[in-house]
């Protein structure tokens, strides 16, 4: 059985100034945006458009722009109105209090979404060109942001078998050991499905393959590694026996599969 690390929340404190691990996570998921976006614009059909549909480092970067405002506005609202809708009913304001955590990652999703139909109208390109561009460059922010749910000790997972040579014990959660399931998360949806994906994207697909491909893989990944995260104490298990986590992957997976067979009838782009 091992104990979870006590870990300050707060990387480096500068005076009144608190840089947090978990905003340095963040930091990091976009900078790995923006590295492998660079590198994503060497694939196909990316790198051979050429005059206005031509792709280039500018475009990454305005992406990475409108993706943070998307990912930041969506995953708050996400987490209001997915999670405690009542409670800030009662109270609008804490709806602006993000120092105190709350962010859902279907809302960022919905956010980033709205953000490329901005990005993809200004542009003249079409949308779903622009999300296979975006797909395979999510899941490493999503491995780090996952890092940054372990560093502060939170959204632990069920309680494990003690002869678990990985259980865990977590402050605020009790003597008993829990799963990891930050790391499970990390492993899963982050490494795992990047490398697929990834993979998946470097040869030619049709238009909209890899944006299934995503939903597909990680609303299935997700559904799987819910069945070892503690569902949220205000919400528990809902019908089914299911978390919230997963009723919200559920759509994910149905939308990635028929987007499936949509974009496989299709010719390729």
């Amino acid at each position: 059985m091992l104990i979870h690390p006590a870990i300050d929340p707060v990387a480096l404190q500068l005076g009144p100034l608190a840089i947090h691990w978990y905003g340095l996570t963040y930091l990091a998921a976009f900078g790995l945006f923006l590295w492998l976006g660079v590198q994503r614009l060497g694939h196909e059909p990316y790198a051979s458009l050429a005059g206005s549909q031509a792709w280039s480092r500018r475009d990454v970067e305005d992406i990475i722009f409108l993706g943070v405002l998307g990912v930041i506005l969506g995953g708050r609202l996400g987490y209001v109105l997915f999670y405690k809708p009542l409670d800030y009913l009662a109270h609008p304001l804490g709806v602006f209090a993000v120092w105190e955590g709350g962010m859902s990652f279907h809302g960022g999703l919905v956010g980033v979404l709205l953000a490329m139909v901005w990005f993809a109208r200004t542009r003249q390109r079409p949308w779903l060109q622009v999300m296979d561009f975006v797909a395979p460059c999510v899941p490493t922010g999503l491995a780090a942001g996952r890092i940054g749910n372990f560093i502060n000790g939170e959204l632990w997972g069920r309680v494990a078998d003690p002869t678990l040579p990985w259980g865990m014990v977590f402050r605020g959660a009790g003597d008993l050991p829990r799963h990891p399931s930050q790391l499970y998360q990390f492993l899963l949806e982050g490494l795992l499905l990047f490398t697929l994906l990834w993979l998946y994207a470097r040869r030619p697909r049709r238009r909209g393959e890899v944006s299934a491909a995503f939903l597909v893989g990680y609303g299935s990944l997700r559904f799987a590694a819910e069945f070892f995260r503690e569902p949220d104490a205000h919400l528990g298990l809902l019908g089914l026996g299911l978390s919230m986590g997963q009723w919200l992957s559920l759509p994910m997976v149905a939308a990635g599969v028929a987007l499936w067979c949509w974009a496989a009838r299709r010719t390729p782009a």
